[in-house]
């Protein structure tokens, strides 16, 4: 049972808002609500002195009006309060000059008159809030008393039971913060669609730029151990070598057929397409079929996997298809590093090629 000079003390409480009301407003269940701790403080009393009163008055109180908190959402309201704190800055400084604002001028900040306060509210080494909330130890939140909420009804209904002139005024201000709370939030709709269109964005530009980080290492990777293609580039006199191991590895690049289109052909050709892999169809059209070109094929063929060979007359430059990968070379095969010539990916298919011969 509350003692009468708890509630004297109430009702003989000079009227010292020393905290903008605004900032102890918290959404919990979906509700805005003020804790028993932060209504305490702003009544100066004891929060067991507050509920004492409550809990003579229960029945003005149902679960619309006030509830207490589970271990987790009292957790969770220590961050919540952090960070509204945080957005309202954010927002507050968008909207200096509004006419919609909060009623700052209701709210002093802190000063001397306010520290008076704190030290007339203080009672003895037991906080307030202590009585309500246990503070966290160094291994986590261990809550030993879970707050009460007030919902706007509650708070109005507080008015019936503290009924001095300064609780009534006190009041008062907090259903005006209430208020402005409301007009605040439906004024700054848009901020708010707005900053959560932000955090979306942030969180999608991150999972791209993830997918391109790991597409960067890919290529850096293949730069590394040479499995990136050069799409053109030019072999000058001398780079045989060269030229015969950038043609082998096309080769070898394979997965299902080779197609060489070449005026110019020997045995030497067979020697570069037997290093195709195992089950890699391998065809050459070429202009000069000559007995000689045709008794090299026929022995080829006889020990290694057979290459077709078919007469074709209408194509001066030479072409070698790995799958649909056409490339232009300028040279002939047989020819490599002889003299300069260039090659280029050409911007086209192999069946796209093949329709025209």
């Amino acid at each position: 049972m509350a003692k009468k000079k708890d509630i004297e003390k109430v009702e003989s409480a000079p009227l010292q808002p020393w905290e903008n009301i605004e900032n102890l407003i918290q959404v919990i269940r979906g509700k805005q609500v003020i804790l028993d701790r932060d209504l305490a403080r702003l009544y100066g009393v004891e929060t067991r002195r507050l509920n004492e009163q409550v809990r003579r008055n229960i029945e003005r109180f149902p679960a619309d009006f006030m509830f207490q908190l589970t271990k987790e959402e009292a957790e969770l309201s220590r961050s919540q309060f952090a960070t509204l704190n945080a957005e309202d800055e954010i927002l507050k400084s968008q909207n200096a000059t509004s006419s919609d604002d909060f009623p700052r001028s209701q709210f002093a900040t802190l000063n001397d008159e306010e520290e008076n306060l704190k030290s007339q509210i203080a009672t003895s080494s037991e906080d307030s809030s202590r009585s309500q909330i246990a503070t966290l130890n160094a291994r986590g939140s261990n809550i030993k008393y879970l707050p009460y909420a007030f919902t706007e009804n509650g708070i109005a209904m507080l008015s019936s039971v503290l009924r001095s002139p300064v609780a009534i005024a006190t009041n008062i201000q907090i259903m005006r913060a209430f208020t402005a709370m409301r007009r605040f939030i439906a004024a700054n709709a848009q901020v708010f669609q707005r900053l959560e269109v932000i955090e979306h964005t942030q969180l999608s530009l991150a999972a791209h730029q993830e997918e391109a980080d790991k597409k960067f290492e890919e290529i850096f990777r293949r730069l590394d151990d040479g499995s990136v293609t050069q799409k053109q580039g030019i072999f000058y006199d001398g780079q045989i070598f060269d030229a015969y191991v950038f043609i082998t590895e096309r080769v070898r690049e394979a997965k299902k057929r080779i197609v060489l289109i070449d005026n110019y052909i020997d045995e030497s050709v067979f020697t570069i397409l037997d290093k195709r892999p195992k089950g890699v169809k391998a065809k050459v059209y070429t202009k000069n079929l000559t007995p000689q070109l045709s008794l090299d094929l026929e022995k080829h063929n006889a020990q290694y996997a057979p290459i077709e060979v078919e007469p074709f007359d209408r194509s001066h430059d030479r072409f070698l298809c790995i799958d649909e990968t056409v490339y232009h070379i300028g040279a002939s095969l047989k020819d490599l590093g002889k003299k300069w010539f260039a090659f280029a990916n050409m911007e086209l298919t192999t069946d796209e090629l093949l329709t025209k011969i």
